[in-house]
């Protein structure tokens, strides 16, 4: 019989600048209005998105500033990295682990390149072992938080008694084009921020924070349109298709109701969702598929008023403050994604 898997810790973390959405939408104006006539018809945006302030990898004078690949990606290596560090070595900590003790690490993060990847280029700054098994993954956006922490909990349940660290970093304001006069370049500015999260995982151990019970994903077929990057030689460029909350609405149900059929699950069997704050429509159409009362996902609207969408790990930032308040008997963490992909992992209260 296979071994429980735990969740032994989670920690956040975000980099130090700050931007008001307010603060936003002022230079927002200032660098579009003039040369983007819809502009100020997509303004109301900053206003409806639900977000009071976002944490940044660079100031906000940065970004009033014209910058290329080069510039982009050395300030992910930094601040990414920084992140790594900070999340993965306070996870151990509050686990009362050391690094050594880390048989694999799982990273996702779709808003930069490094290679070598960021679990290889800080190895000997944290002290990784030699054998350490490195897991990075590129591609899996916003749905990554939940998709990677599932593909951790797998590997930790296939290896009893192994550690597993799960990273989840994304500095998705570096994406941020002064020459991209879109509408979805306008709804990113203002609705992504920067964040990151850490958890160990392990089987074969009593206690923790959670039990991860099941995992498993659903790939829409003929979606690529519906959200995913655009690469040129200046740098990531958002696709964000304007029907994602309707299609939310409409192929987010029974998506969930497969993952969990394939683990003897039903949607009654669930007492809280936990799900990626996408905006807030999309959270009003995850509540709509998934037949909650309205304004059920408090948690999920107090993170991105704090933090903005900071990609992957703003699940994770929900999950620590569902756990702070109480995680029910089971609970289900859910995110969407590029490929157009949705993600479900099962979590149980332990004793």
């Amino acid at each position: 019989m296979p071994q429980s898997v735990r969740l032994l810790s989670l920690v956040t973390a975000v980099p130090e600048h700050i931007i008001s959405q307010s603060q936003a939408a002022e230079a927002s104006a200032r660098l579009f209005a003039d040369r983007f006539k819809e502009f100020r018809h997509l303004a109301r945006v900053f206003d409806n998105a639900g977000i009071e302030k976002r944490h940044a990898a660079r100031p906000l004078s940065w970004f009033e500033e014209t910058h290329g690949w080069q510039d982009r990606m050395e300030a992910y290596e930094e601040v990414a990295g920084s992140l790594f560090a900070a999340t993965a070595t306070r996870a151990l900590d509050q686990a009362g682990l050391t690094v050594d003790q880390v048989d694999c690490v799982v990273t996702v993060s779709s808003t930069g390149i490094t290679t070598p990847s960021l679990d290889a280029r800080l190895a000997g700054r944290l002290g990784f072992r030699a054998d350490i098994e490195r897991v990075p993954v590129f591609g899996l956006g916003c749905a990554a938080g939940v998709s990677g922490f599932g593909i951790a909990s797998r590997l930790a349940r296939s290896r009893p008694g192994a550690v597993v660290l799960f990273v989840a970093i994304e500095l998705c304001t570096l994406a941020f084009r002064l020459d991209e006069l879109t509408k979805p370049n306008i709804i990113a500015t203002a609705l992504f921020g920067d964040g990151a999260a850490a958890c160990v995982l392990r089987s074969g151990q009593e206690g923790g924070m959670a039990e991860v019970e099941s995992a498993g994903d659903h790939l829409f077929p003929d979606t690529l349109d519906i959200m995913g990057w655009k690469i040129d030689d200046t740098g990531l460029g958002i696709l964000l298709a304007q029907g994602l909350p309707p299609f939310a609405e409409k192929e987010l149900g029974p998506a969930i109701d497969g993952i969990l059929a394939r683990s003897r699950l039903r949607r009654g069997d669930i007492d809280r969702f936990i799900c990626h704050p996408g905006g807030t429509k999309v959270l009003t159409a995850m509540e709509s598929a998934l037949s909650m009362v309205p304004d059920t996902l408090d948690i999920e609207r107090s993170v991105l008023a704090d933090y903005g969408n900071m990609s992957s790990p703003t699940v994770l930032f929900v999950l620590e403050r569902a756990i702070s308040r109480g995680l029910p008997d089971r609970a289900a963490m859910i995110a969407m994604g590029p490929g157009f992909t949705a993600s479900c992992v099962t979590l149980r209260r332990v004793a």
